[in-house]
């Protein structure tokens, strides 16, 4: 059994902790045969647990306790091509890929709707971990532990994701983001996102675009951790392209781009010789899938 999980790229500016699309950089855990204990074979770094330590095992273990259920050990082979630490959903597809690792061995025979609702209350907000299981566009929401999302297509582009070779954790980007909002300053900043989110939802990338670049949630606090946003954005503007916007916490940055300023698009990013690695992603159309 193989349990592949996208990734993701959440907020898209003025979305913040409610808007994600899954992306085609995967997760995958291939399930062998049982064991005494949990073994993880992985090439990802010395830093990620390879016993029950795993995250993913913490979380199968526990969605599983959820049903009254236990889980028996297996050896799993994990591989991944969703950078660590980089705004791209890699712990929201570990959790995932966890609430689906407990679906299958214990046959829970979870809904979406159940998986969604586990995952968000382990990650705390649902916008990465939504598109991780539903695939291509999920706006989501949670007040008073309660979680509803809508899921729709997203509007045909093209994406470039610039990921800076430094990590940039949530926590530490977090950290920047005021307390509270004025009254009025909420009301301008919500007025914002629901125009973003109607015009996501009616194809129009266009106005979407301009609202992503207008946001006031979280954009204009951590621009001072990622330097690449503000030079992407305005290769952006030249060359184009719908919106430049920081995923989800950071540091990489996404463009939304027609296929034809791509090309204009990359080899202008190559030029500025920056440091990182540049990825040509399509929207992932599934979710979390097992085969």
């Amino acid at each position: 059994m193989k349990i592949t999980v996208p990734a993701t790229s959440a907020n898209l500016g003025a979305g913040f902790d409610s808007i994600g699309i899954a992306v085609n950089l995967y997760l995958e855990i291939e399930v062998l045969e049982t064991q005494v204990n949990w073994k993880i074979e992985h090439d990802l770094g010395e830093g990620i647990p390879t016993d029950e330590q795993n995250l993913l095992i913490q979380v199968a273990r526990d969605v599983a306790t959820r049903y009254s259920k236990q889980l028996v050990p297996h050896r799993l082979h994990m591989t991944s091509d969703i950078p660590l630490a980089r705004g791209l959903g890699s712990s929201s597809s570990v959790i995932v890929a966890g609430i689906e690792l407990a679906n299958q061995l214990a046959s829970l025979n979870l809904t979406d709707d159940e998986k969604l609702t586990c995952a968000t209350e382990i990650e705390g907000h649902p916008d990465n971990v939504a598109p991780a299981i539903y695939g291509n566009l999920v706006i989501a929401s949670t007040v008073d532990e309660l979680t509803t999302s809508v899921q729709s297509v997203f509007p045909a582009c093209k994406l470039l994701a610039f990921v800076p070779d430094y990590e940039l954790k949530t926590s530490d980007s977090r950290h920047v983001l005021p307390v509270q909002l004025a009254y009025k300053e909420a009301v301008a900043a919500s007025s914002i996102a629901n125009v973003l989110t109607a015009s996501l939802l009616t194809g129009n990338l266009i106005t979407a675009g301009k609202m992503i670049e207008r946001d006031r949630f979280h954009e204009k606090y951590r621009a001072s951790l990622v330097k690449e946003l503000a030079i992407l954005r305005a290769i952006g503007h030249e060359h184009g392209a719908y919106a430049t916007y920081l995923s989800g916490a950071g540091p990489t940055v996404m463009i939304l781009t027609d296929e034809s300023h791509l090309t204009a698009l990359s080899n202008q990013i190559k030029a500025e010789n920056l440091s990182g690695q540049l990825h040509f992603l399509e929207i992932d159309q599934i979710g979390v899938r097992v085969r």
